[in-house]
């Protein structure tokens, strides 16, 4: 068994000793019961345009470099299939504080100048408080290499 799900009620201890893949269980269990504890994951899902004829230049400044950011559980860029500019970011951050941290980092600095003069318009910003969900125990990245390109 995961060794934080000691920190899961007694009845979801014994679903995840009982599940045939127990770390899958404790992994998609644990973000629920971690705001419970004052530790809670925090999501940004933000929409806005690109400059026109821009959305694939400002796709690629937003994917490079994404790695290594400490506390970002996911970061996720994608194009609105409804319109050519529209680009969603959807992030999960382990807390708040890794979130404006990132933000500080010279790399993160250094990428939002270089967007900025593709951005047409900045949509609203919603935030969230995670509670789970599948692959948040685990950041996987995308690599070209990783698709034969």
């Amino acid at each position: 068994m995961h060794s934080s799900a000691r920190n899961l009620p007694r009845c979801l201890r014994e679903f995840v000793r009982g599940s045939p893949d127990r770390h899958r269980a404790a992994h998609f269990l644990l973000p629920t019961f971690a705001a419970a504890q004052g530790t809670a994951m925090c999501g940004l899902v933000t929409r806005f345009k690109a400059q026109p004829g821009r959305r694939e230049a400002l796709v690629s400044l937003l994917l490079a470099d994404v790695d290594g950011m400490p506390g970002c559980r996911s970061y996720v860029v994608a194009e609105g299939p409804a319109d050519a500019d529209t680009i969603w970011i959807t992030e999960v951050w382990q807390d708040e504080a890794a979130h404006k941290a990132a933000l500080q980092r010279p790399a993160v600095k250094a990428s939002i100048t270089a967007a900025m003069p593709l951005i047409a318009s900045f949509g609203r910003q919603r935030e969230t408080r995670v509670v789970g969900g599948y692959g948040l125990g685990e950041r996987r990245g995308y690599a070209k290499e990783d698709t034969g390109e």
